[in-house]
């Protein structure tokens, strides 16, 4: 390697992490991250299966449905940026952690909550936490990582997003239909809340084993606290190669010209001065995304997320309902077909006599279509991280959004239940690859101060179109089928097309 960097004052970021190796820590930090990342894969589905099983305990018609569903998105949509702010002035770890004990102990609480409006209110808490979790993990992972294994790491991210998808369907099949219940005059728990309660130890366990990691030194850098930040170094050399920490070869670091972040990373945040200092910080760093060099990567961030968030959450919503109807048609209708818009407009006529579905019984049907679409992303989640140096992430996320328009398009000419499955497995596999790889460029395209920001400003645009999606595709389904299949098909083409003028990723040092 040499020691000509001495003479310039102190080793660049990417000559400390290259001498630290790559080892035993980079793969338990990509296990941590991963596991955070499937955290949020179950945090962000879980209700698809709360809400059948717990409808008549909360008494839910259509419309309190309509509400428990926005809940989360409406908390994802407001935490976004507010997580995203806090990460990038006051640290990634410390951030991490407080959204994971928020996410554990709320979602814990909520398990024994008796009353539909109380338990919306913790869901949208949920979704306040888990979002910040998922904007963060990318970026703090991605940080202890040298240029030649960075994007290979973050494309790894994937397959634990697949997993979440698979193991959340097999952990209700499990739990739901239990025969468990503990009850009294003034309370029930019931199986579904054991559900909640063990989707949420996840975030709590992973919470409380994020305090054994570090803080990301790229950050400690740009903050200025080399000392910090060579100590960090001197730990995970030590880690990877079984050294003693002081035999790190490097011996000190480039300072950074500003240390304007040092000062906010110590401001209290319950002292109205500090917080006036703090959001003063946030606004100019909000400020500096949306203006030259950075607003053109910032818009393309934000429109891609946009299109790309508000087709996922949207269809994958209306997937499951799909299913059923299509179930209840061909068991009226043995042997005959039907088009996906004539089936989507079948009336469910038992909600007369049963508003809450309390005779409602999940078929296990539910379950297997679920875990066949989580099984559909395991091919690409490996292919990706094997190819993704070879052919880069832009590539892969041009190829998954123009495909994932093009089957959105196919499901206008389905005709019965298997063709509606095999096109949703090949749209949720395409469509979750191109979520990560977004976050794996948002990366690669911002500096250090404003990378969380960025991801988390995309992230809240993601999540407005998610709620604009739902509310546009329930008005229009019933008016023209055709319109929401065209409306975001477009979207998902649109946004290939924008991620053509995408700059190149993966290929050099970290800002």
């Amino acid at each position: 390697m040499g020691l000509d960097f001495l003479a310039d004052g102190g080793a660049d970021f990417e000559h400390a992490i290259t001498v630290t190796g790559f080892g035993r820590f980079h793969y338990m930090l990509l296990t941590l991250c991963g596991l955070i990342y499937m955290d949020t894969a179950i945090g962000v589905t879980i209700l698809s299966f709360v809400l059948p099983a717990a409808q008549c305990d909360l008494e839910m018609d259509s419309t309190a449905k309509g509400w428990l569903t926005a809940s989360p998105m409406l908390g994802m949509l407001i935490g976004s940026y507010i997580w995203g702010c806090l990460a990038d002035t006051k640290g990634r770890k410390i951030v991490l952690i407080a959204t994971l004990l928020m996410d554990g102990i709320v979602g814990i609480v909520s398990s024994f909550v008796q009353y539909f409006w109380v338990f919306l209110i913790f869901r949208f808490f949920n979704g306040f936490a888990v979002t910040g979790a998922m904007g963060i993990c990318f970026p703090y992972l991605g940080e202890f990582q040298p240029t030649k294994y960075r994007e290979r790491c973050l494309c790894w991210m994937e397959m634990f997003w697949t997993v979440g998808v698979i193991v959340l369907p097999l952990i209700a099949w499990l739990i739901i239909p239990m025969d468990f219940i503990i009850m009294s005059n003034t309370f029930y728990f019931k199986s579904w809340n054991l559900f909640v309660a063990l989707c949420a130890l996840p975030s709590l366990m992973l919470g409380l084993w994020l305090f054994t990691f570090p803080e990301s030194p790229k950050f400690l850098l740009e903050c200025g606290e080399t000392d910090a930040a060579l100590e960090v170094f001197k730990w995970i050399y030590s880690r990877n190669t079984g050294a003693d920490p002081e035999t790190y070869p490097v011996k000190c670091l480039q300072e950074k010209a500003k240390h304007q972040d040092k000062s906010t990373r110590s401001l209290k945040l319950l002292k109205r001065k500090d917080l006036k200092v703090l959001f003063a910080e946030i606004r100019d760093l909000t400020s500096a995304l949306c203006k030259p060099p950075f607003l053109r990567n910032t818009a393309l961030a934000c429109v891609i997320q946009f299109g790309l968030t508000s087709s996922y959450y949207t269809l994958m919503v209306w997937f499951p309902e799909l299913f059923t109807r299509f179930e209840q048609f061909e068991h009226a209708n043995p042997g005959e077909t039907t088009s996906v818009c004539i089936v989507s407009a079948l009336s469910d006529n038992t909600t007369f006599f049963d508003p809450y579905g309390c005779d409602t019984i999940i078929a296990p049907s539910v379950y297997l279509h679920t875990v066949y679409i989580g099984l559909a992303c395991i091919p690409g989640s490996i292919i990706l991280p094997l190819f993704v140096h070879k052919l880069g992430a832009k590539f892969f996320l041009i190829f998954s959004l123009v495909v994932s328009g093009a089957v959105t398009v196919g499901f206008y000419y389905v005709v019965n239940s298997m063709q509606n499955l095999v096109l949703s497995c090949v749209f949720e596999a395409l469509t979750s690859l191109g979520i990560s790889l977004v976050y794996c460029v948002i990366v690669d395209m911002f500096p250090t101060n404003l990378r969380v920001m960025a991801a988390a400003l995309s992230l809240t645009m993601g999540r407005l179109g998610a709620l604009i999606g739902n509310l546009v595709f329930g008005y229009l389904i019933d008016l023209a089928c055709v319109i929401p299949i065209i409306l975001f098909a477009a979207f998902l083409f649109a946004c290939g097309f924008f991620s053509f003028l995408l700059p190149r990723t993966g290929k050099d040092t970290l800002d």
